[in-house]
C-alpha cells in the first residue's frame, strides 16, 4: 500500500548525516517508528507528506506521490498530519476548525461523538485542556478522509490519564476508518499497545524492522524485566557499591561491583534489569 524509498542530506545529533530509509507497508497497518532523538524520524514524516524535498520515490497503492520525475504537493496526498503542537486555528471554534478542511458536517459531528467532544464543538481552542485540543487535532486529520495518517509524537506533552484515553481514540477511529497509520514515538507502551509493525531509526537508517515485541523487547537471556536508566550518583558504602539511577521519574538504588563501579561513569545511560531476583545493570552502547 506504502513503498518509502528516500535519501536526504541533514544534520542529526551527531552531526552531517544521511538519511536513508526503504520500507513498505500494508493497508490498515500501524507502524511504529522509534529511535534517538535527532536520528531523522519526524524529518520522514515530513517527506512522505511531502513537507520536505528528498530525492526517491514515495507510492501509495497505484499513485505516485515521488519520484525522479515527479513530486506530488502536499495538498494533493491524502495525508492526515497530527503534530505535537496540536495546529489548531485560534480564531476558529472546534466545529470551524473541523470545516475548514472538509466542508462536511456530517463526519465532523460523526468523529466529535467518537472521541466524545459534540458538546464543545462551538468552544475556542484557547479553552480547551490539552487532551481536548489533541483529539481535535487527531479528527481534524481525519476530514481530510486520508489514506494515510501520520503523527509525531502525538502524546508526549499529556498526563498518563489522557494518553491512555487518546491511545483507546487512535485505535478505535484506525479501525473504523481503515487507516493506515504511522506513528513517531518514544513510549514503548504506547507503541506496544498500537502498532502491529515497528522500526528503530538511528543516524537515518533503519537498524530493525519487526513486531513491535520484537523492537521493544531488551532482555536477553533469563532476564525478567529491564528499564532504561541514568546513573546519577555512585557511592562506596562500607565494601560494596550503589549506583544510584533515574529510571522514569523515580530514583532507585543498585547493588554493584567494583568491576562495575570503576566501568560506570554519571550520566550514562544504561540498562536496569533483574535475572530472577538479582537486579544486574548494563551499559548502553550507542
Amino acid at each position: 500500500m506504502l513503498y518509502v524509498n528516500i535519501k536526504k542530506k541533514m544534520h542529526g545529533n551527531s552531526g552531517d548525516m544521511e538519511l536513508v530509509c526503504e520500507f513498505e507497508i500494508k493497508k490498515n497497518d500501524f507502524l511504529a517508528i522509534t529511535g534517538p532523538s535527532g536520528s531523522g524520524k519526524t524529518t520522514l514524516l515530513r517527506i512522505i507528506a511531502g513537507l520536505e524535498e528528498a530525492r526517491g520515490e514515495v507510492r501509495v497503492d497505484d499513485e505516485v506521490w515521488l519520484d525522479s520525475t515527479k513530486k506530488l504537493p502536499p495538498q494533493k496526498r491524502k495525508v492526515g498530519f497530527v503534530f505535537q503542537d496540536f495546529a489548531l486555528f485560534p480564531n476558529m471554534n472546534v466545529e470551524e476548525n473541523l470545516l475548514y478542511v472538509n466542508n462536511d458536517k456530517n463526519l465532523a459531528y460523526e468523529l466529535l461523538e467518537m472521541v466524545e467532544m459534540i458538546n464543545l464543538k462551538k468552544r475556542y481552542p484557547s479553552t480547551l485542556s490539552g487532551g481536548q485540543k489533541q483529539r481535535v487535532a487527531l479528527i481534524r486529520a481525519l476530514m481530510r478522509k486520508p489514506k494515510l495518517l501520520l503523527m509525531d509524537e502525538p502524546f508526549s506533552a499529556l498526563d498518563m490519564n489522557m494518553r491512555e484515553k487518546l491511545q483507546k481514540d487512535v485505535l478505535k477511529l484506525h479501525k473504523k476508518f481503515g487507516l493506515t497509520t504511522i506513528m513517531v514515538s518514544h513510549s514503548a507502551g504506547e507503541i506496544y499497545k498500537l502498532a502491529n509493525k515497528a522500526f528503530f531509526l538511528k543516524n537515518g537508517k533503519i537498524e530493525k524492522f519487526a513486531k513491535p515485541y520484537d523492537i521493544l523487547l531488551k532482555t536477553s537471556g533469563s532476564a525478567k524485566f529491564s528499564f532504561e536508566a541514568k546513573v546519577l550518583d555512585i557511592i562506596k558504602a562500607d565494601v560494596i557499591y550503589i549506583a544510584v539511577v533515574e529510571i522514569g521519574e523515580q530514583i532507585a538504588e543498585i547493588v554493584i561491583s567494583k568491576k562495575e563501579a570503576e566501568n560506570l561513569q554519571v550520566g550514562e545511560r544504561v540498562i536496569v534489569g533483574a535475572k530472577a531476583y538479582n537486579p544486574y545493570i548494563k551499559k548502553i552502547t550507542l
